[in-house]
């Protein structure tokens, strides 16, 4: 009997399956370092302890994708080790803030499956709850992987896909209570734009891009103990679709995100995200542009210093967004189109 772990295949999921995640992680100052060289994020309140504390934090809290990040990856060896693609999310809600030296954990329950029609691959939804060493909740989202099948003769198990929100409504956000915005610095932020700042139907060309490295995203694929064998086994993946190493779909996130602060430089907090999908993959030696448009924007009952943007951000590769490239009038993605990103971010009004 091997001791070994092959992963799970489509056929070894079922709904109501609940699955306790190995290797609680603690997040470190190393961590952050390794995340901003990844992808070069600037936003003050997670770059400085005096500002963050200046706001109401007691030091700077790690960035909200390197705990998404963090949170993923423990899902990766029982949902997605045999995954093809991973291709969506929804009804992620961000918790309490992450300190280094916090330890995270993470539980998964099973919510749906669906077999597609070639009988090879199925669609598996799963529910993921990332706690702290407190047991405090600081993440927790729902994603649909297609997963390959071990045996194409196993019992097609019965569909049911859960019917999941359009977007997190501003009632379920873990909305930051303690945050005094009165002594927030718009030029230390590097940025004069606030909630007021910005309209509905308003699009931002991030204009920068980056270019994703082969070593870049193979260390942040390690680094967040992501083992899918897409992403770093080169020597399968040669004998696979496109016969290279696909880039983890969350390094596109947060590069995105990181080309966002050209424009939205005082959207500090990322609340949760809508939806989002990983409409074409991205392999090393593409360049990643990225832009955004504002889809509604929200008061905060009983926190008149903040308010809330709900965003759409696009990234595209190998093609600059000065005309904002998306979706032509037959309703496809542009061919540069990447990622499609419905997120919702706190900022000072």
């Amino acid at each position: 009997m091997t001791k070994t772990n092959a992963g799970n295949f489509f056929e070894d999921f079922e709904v109501g399956q609940e699955i306790v995640h190995a290797t609680p992680r603690t997040v470190t100052s190393g961590d952050v370092a390794l995340y901003t060289a990844l992808y070069g994020p600037r936003f003050a309140v997670q770059s400085s302890d005096q500002f963050a504390r200046s706001i109401g934090y007691s030091l700077a809290p790690v960035d909200d994708l390197l705990v998404f990040h963090v949170v993923f990856g423990k899902t990766v060896p029982d949902i997605s080790l045999n995954a093809v693609a991973n291709l969506g999310y929804a009804d992620c809600r961000f918790g309490v803030p992450v300190f280094p030296d916090d330890t995270l954990s993470t539980r998964s329950t099973i919510i749906g499956v669906k077999e597609n029609s070639n009988g090879k691959t199925g669609v598996v939804y799963v529910r993921s709850k990332g706690v702290n060493q407190r047991h405090l909740t600081v993440l927790e989202f729902v994603r649909w992987v297609m997963v390959g099948k071990g045996d194409a003769n196993a019992p097609t198990p019965k569909a049911t896909v859960p019917d999941l929100p359009e977007k997190v409504m501003l009632t379920r956000l873990a909305l930051p209570a303690e945050i005094k915005l009165n002594l927030y610095d718009d030029r230390l932020a590097g940025s004069p734009y606030r909630f007021g700042n910005y309209k509905v139907g308003e699009k931002i060309d991030h204009v920068d891009g980056m270019t994703v490295e082969e070593a870049e995203h193979a260390l942040a694929t390690r680094l967040y103990q992501n083992t899918a064998k897409v992403h770093f086994n080169l020597h399968t993946e040669r004998e696979g679709r496109f016969g290279r190493r696909i880039v983890y779909g969350g390094h596109v996130i947060s590069l995105a995100r990181s080309l966002s602060f050209n424009g939205l430089g005082n959207a500090f907090r990322i609340a949760a995200i809508n939806a989002g999908s990983h409409v074409a993959p991205c392999f090393a030696g593409d360049t990643v542009y990225a832009w955004t448009e504002i889809l509604e924007k929200e008061e905060i009952s009983g926190l008149e210093s903040l308010g809330a943007l709900r965003l759409r951000t696009v990234a595209t590769k190998d093609r600059a967004c000065a005309d904002f490239p998306y979706k032509g009038k037959d309703g496809n993605y542009d061919p540069a189109v990447i990622l499609d990103l419905d997120y919702t971010v706190l900022l000072p009004r």
